[in-house]
């Protein structure tokens, strides 16, 4: 049985290296086994389950912070389809949690009314619009009960939303290919992101295409509007969100962010498509720390690279370090609203859906997540491990490797999200799409999961699962507090095939219709 080092209240033990998110240098973490009994414990992985409920190990429990509707004080409710979330503060008992609402898909007929028969209403659209997006709540770890909930009316909590104003920044800020626009409307199939090294979220935009026709059939919103990085500063309720074009635009599943050896911050991103490609951009600027938030003009100039994996290469879209793209693009901003076309251009590898993009605490390398391509056969999905030349993310070579492979050996299919724990275990959700969960090629799986997948040890790529969804959800957006005793996780779309309102596939949480809801885990 697989076990970890028993203490009294993280998530896992390993003595390794952990590399600390506001310096620019790796620390060594205490290899004390005295302080890790302290401070970790054990879990024994669960089994797949078909069941409609969330599933936790024996000896762990899960809070509901926020559910769909809920009540945020301030006018304000929670939106739908919770996706990405992100922990802010020192405290690990009280903090900001941002969160993305991606999309309202199938399950419109509990929030809207709308069943699919013909177009959209005009107040359904607009409860759609303010149900995308995301939130901003301040959550306590209450100390009577250790359970975690929202501070109702706390200045914190906010609503980003479709109908939200948006600056533009970057190259294609009032360039031609955006219609001059310096300004945009709205936020909307937020799916993954990142948090910055000034403290701040960010929120990636994926599949907007199809949002879009659903709202605006007569083509009222500008796609070149969509499909960027977005900037938000959760703990300031004035501040301004920001679309990041330098970062490019495709649908982005994450940023996450390092800083490389000289100073200059990188972002790694993938386009979560079939074909699609996975890029990184490496600012022009050195990241200083006591700039604070100033830092976020970083994100505003640099370098947008596509990755080659046949020469283990990343290629520059830049009409200046690129010349071939001149023959089709006259602006740097032209570039970079039409990224997936420009990448095509210089042989940017097509992938197998890339998606969650993380980096290895311990020595750097760069994690990503390959769903799958049931196009090509690939069913299952994978994980690979990218390597830069000389460890420095600033480089323009590197070297990659197969880390793990989705199967009914390894038992888990469809990898998503992702996220490091400090000793350098990957935790990591499942996408088996909604349709196919526990049929076909996907019948040995149960329901959507998250793994735990060691790095390093005679473990190493062995998959051990931690949690199973409910009936047709995803989990997703995994993200620990400071001391990593309390895992946060969504619980999106439970439900998602239902077609009679009064008899849902799922009753999840409260046994009456679903509602997407983020969770808190801790230890019992």
């Amino acid at each position: 049985m697989f076990v970890y080092n028993p203490a009294d209240g993280g998530f896992y033990y390993s003595p390794v290296p952990v590399y600390h998110p506001h310096d620019q240098t790796p620390y060594w973490a205490d290899q004390s086994e005295e302080r890790a009994r302290q401070r970790f414990h054990q879990f024994r992985p669960i089994k797949h389950s078909t069941r409609d409920q969330l599933i936790v190990p024996r000896g762990y429990k899960y809070d509901i912070v926020a559910s769909w509707g809920d009540d945020l004080g301030n006018d304000e409710k929670f939106g739908f389809n919770n996706d990405f979330t992100c922990y802010f503060g020192n405290n690990p008992n009280d903090g900001v949690l941002w969160v993305n609402h991606e999309y309202i898909g199938n399950l419109s007929m509990y929030v809207t009314g709308y069943t699919g028969e013909g177009e959209r209403t005009p107040e359904q659209i607009r409860i759609e619009k303010y149900n995308v997006g995301g939130s901003v709540i301040h959550i306590r770890k209450g100390t009577d009960d250790g359970k975690w909930h929202i501070v109702k009316g706390s200045r914190y909590n906010r609503r980003i939303t479709a109908n939200t104003p948006i600056e533009l920044t970057g190259p294609a800020r009032g360039d031609a290919a955006v219609q001059g626009a310096t300004a945009v409307t709205g936020t909307f199939a937020n799916c993954s992101g990142g948090k910055t090294w000034w403290n701040t979220a960010l929120s990636g935009e994926e599949n907007y295409e199809g949002i879009i026709k659903d709202w605006a059939p007569a083509g009222e919103l500008d796609p070149t509007h969509y499909g960027w990085v977005v900037e938000i500063d959760p703990l300031d309720p004035n501040s301004i969100p920001k679309k990041h074009t330098a970062l490019g635009r495709f649908a982005h599943e994450n940023a996450v962010m390092t800083v490389g050896r000289n100073g200059r911050v990188v972002v790694y991103s993938g386009d979560d498509a079939n074909d699609e490609c996975v890029y990184k951009f490496i600012s022009d600027g050195v990241y200083r720390r006591d700039a604070g938030k100033e830092n976020s003009r970083l994100l505003e100039e640099g370098t947008l690279y596509v990755a080659d994996f046949g020469s283990g290469r990343w290629v520059p879209l830049d009409l200046e370090k690129t010349p071939a793209l001149r023959e089709k693009y006259r602006t740097q901003g032209e570039v970079l609203v039409n990224t997936r076309a420009a990448a095509k251009m210089v042989k940017g590898t097509p992938m197998d859906r890339p998606e969650d993009i993380e980096i290895h605490p311990r020595d750097g390398s760069v994690y990503i997540a390959l769903t799958n391509n049931i196009e090509h056969g690939n069913y299952y999905g994978q994980i690979i491990r990218l390597v830069e030349r000389n460890n420095n993310h600033e480089s323009v070579n590197f070297d990659y490797e197969i880390f793990a492979a989705g199967g009914p050996q390894s038992g888990f299919a469809c990898p998503d999200n992702m996220a490091f724990d400090s000793a350098g275990n990957l935790w990591v959700t499942t996408d088996i799409s909604s349709g196919s969960l526990n049929e076909g090629a996907y019948r040995h799986f149960g329901n959507n999961g998250l793994f735990m997948i060691p790095t390093a040890g005679r473990d190493r790529g062995k998959a051990f699962q931690f949690a199973s969804g409910p009936v047709q959800a995803e989990l997703t957006g995994p993200w620990f507090t400071p001391d990593e005793k309390t895992l946060f996780l969504s619980v999106q779309h439970p439900g998602e095939e239902t077609e009679d309102p009064d008899n849902p596939t799922s009753r999840w949480p409260h046994g009456d219709i679903p509602r997407p809801s983020v969770v808190a885990i801790s230890r019992k």
